[in-house]
């Protein structure tokens, strides 16, 4: 059993490749212009994705620790397969909204459940300990992926910008044959007794009961949020610059191939600077990011784009591994998504809101806008943080 069990962790890597093999990134935002879309309509289209993830996100979670990992990890792959395809073939604010809707349901049934398989899988292995190398390195292969696609995308962007996304439903297939084959490690425990006030249980658990979980939760998700949102106004940014597809698929390309390099030692980071220096890094790091790309609008700020990746390689491994380690295998997948609930909250907020912003403004002070809400947000959840360690 122990030897079939280790064969999970090939198989979430190739799950993590097919979905962050993104060919389409490098080009989404250009490509929803070249459909008329504004930037407004833009980051409404990817909040309308994370209400739909919302939606999903916690019962998917909670389906996930009592129908099972496995079956919650291949629902989710055949849902991102049949999303890209329906993206293929659209065009226009409608179309898309139907992609992003089968999207985002896929991904609320993918989320929480990857790494809460992966954790379980080393707990029955008896080696939990190396969760957060795993988890980091999982990361890293995910980022690599997307570092590759990023050139990928750029040149296949050259054909046509659509050209990207019929590629990309066949690179979504490979997740469902992968996660079929997984061996979900808890298949003959005890399942959670089902039920929506058990649902509501374990919510009010982890975000009333409990505050040091309470807090490590809403941490990780203002970071979470922050780092989705930077992601939506890179190409613009970039594009601003002047600067062609080719060479913004190159920037895409070395800006994940930083995340990966850097997950590899996020344990290293943590280890040195203890819990509440790395907490404090991470705020400075990511809302300084936003606030000094939004000052230099030249190639300084793509150097600092840089930065703030470095700083995402270290931020997400390290807060979920602080989730996963106060938080029981029977719940976990469930609490994980609670998480991804609230990240996609805030960003169905704040994203729509600043995509208006840089619409009627400009991006420059859109970006500095954005740094001065996650700094006060995250500096106020690391107080809190810290205060309910002790």
């Amino acid at each position: 059993m122990t030897r079939s069990i280790s064969g999970n962790i090939p198989k979430l890597y190739l799950i993590k490749i097919a979905k962050w093999f993104m060919l389409t990134m490098p080009i989404i935002v250009l490509f929803y212009q070249e459909n008329g879309l504004s930037m407004q309509d833009v980051l409404t289209l990817k909040g309308i994705y994370s209400v739909a993830v919302v939606a999903l996100e916690i019962p998917s979670g909670y389906i996930a620790d009592v129908w099972g990992r496995k079956k919650s990890l291949i629902l989710g792959s055949i849902l991102g397969c049949l999303g890209f395809a329906v993206y293929s073939f659209s065009s226009g604010f409608n179309g898309f909204l139907i992609a992003e809707l089968i999207l985002g349901v896929g991904s609320s049934f993918i989320s929480g459940s990857d790494s809460a398989m992966l954790y379980d899988s080393l707990l029955k292995m008896n080696k939990e300990k190396e969760y957060l190398k795993q988890e980091s390195r999982v990361m890293s292969v995910g980022n690599f992926a997307e570092a590759l696609a990023g050139i990928a995308g750029g040149s296949l962007a050259l054909i046509s910008l659509r050209t990207p996304f019929i590629f990309q439903s066949f690179i979504a297939f490979i997740a469902i044959p992968a996660s079929i084959l997984l061996v979900d490690p808890n298949q003959n425990s005890i399942k959670l007794k089902v039920g929506f006030n058990h649902i509501l249980g374990i919510v009010k658990f982890s975000l009333w009961d409990n505050a040091k979980l309470r807090w490590n939760i809403v941490f990780s998700s203002v970071i979470g949020c922050a780092t989705l949102t930077l992601a939506w106004f890179i190409q613009p940014y970039l594009r601003d610059l002047n600067m062609e597809v080719s060479t913004i698929g190159v920037i895409w390309t070395l800006l994940n191939l930083t995340v990966g390099i850097t997950a590899l030692s996020a344990h290293k980071a943590e280890e040195y600077l203890g819990k509440t220096g790395t907490s404090v890094f991470i705020v400075i790091g990511i809302s300084g990011g936003f606030i000094l790309t939004g000052w230099f609008n030249s190639l300084i700020g793509v150097g600092v784009l840089f930065f703030f990746y470095f700083v995402r390689g270290i931020a997400t491994p390290v807060l979920k591994n602080y989730i996963n380690q106060i938080t029981e295998s029977e719940m976990r997948a469930t609490v994980l998504s609670v998480r991804n609930f609230i990240i996609r909250i805030c960003f169905a907020i704040i994203g729509p809101f600043l995509g208006w912003y840089t619409d009627h403004f400009n991006l420059s002070s859109a970006l500095l806008l954005a740094g001065t809400i996650f700094f006060v947000l995250g500096g106020i959840s690391v107080i809190f943080m810290t205060k309910a360690e002790k």
